[in-house]
């Protein structure tokens, strides 16, 4: 999330994705130790925005950090198929069914469901799967939707959030541990 609030500004100022990673290089924005490090962390915060609307990069740089861990959300689902089908399919579900927790056997028990479908999963090394798996909880965990105790927690988003979700096809609240409910009222 810090991040991303220094690289959004950068973009609505250029305009141009590949410039706004030269300008991350340059002024090392993302105070990175090392040149490599540097441009591994400006390609992945790059490559999540460039997915966001120029309207949902403007309500970036103006979100409240509940609200900016919403949209970096989204972004992620959007971005990474994985971790959208597992937001839509495993978090979301749960949280519709009432089932309160959210466990390392629910994320993989789906890595081995997807694993029929593709290959390059079911030839993941352990330590690399344990690394998806413990990244996508941290990430959970930010964005408000699991306790560090593996609770699953309601999305509570503003309406701005909302309504900026819900006009993208499809509609993005399908990402977010909440209500069909809360999907019409932020058409409305």
């Amino acid at each position: 999330m810090r991040e991303a609030a220094i690289v959004a500004p950068v973009y609505l100022r250029e305009r141009d994705w590949a410039k706004v990673r030269t300008v991350i290089a340059e002024e090392n924005l993302l105070q990175a130790r090392t040149v490599s490090s540097g441009s591994r962390l400006a390609r992945e915060v790059v490559q999540r925005l460039a997915v966001l609307t120029v309207d949902e990069i403007e309500l970036l740089t103006e979100a409240t950090s509940t609200e900016r861990g919403h949209l970096l959300w989204a972004a992620a689902c959007r971005r990474y198929d994985l971790i959208g089908e597992f937001a839509e399919e495993v978090l979301r579900e749960r949280f519709l069914l009432l089932t309160p927790t959210l466990t390392h056997d629910d994320f993989d028990s789906f890595v081995r469901s997807k694993s029929l479908w593709h290959n390059e999963l079911a030839e993941l090394k352990d330590s690399t799967r344990r690394k998806l798996r413990s990244n996508l909880i941290r990430m959970l965990i930010e964005a408000g939707f699991v306790s560090g105790g593996g609770r699953i927690q309601q999305a509570v988003m503003s309406q701005r959030v909302a309504t900026a979700l819900a006009t993208h096809a499809p509609n993005d609240m399908r990402f977010f541990p909440t209500s069909d409910d809360a999907a019409v009222r932020a058409r409305s």
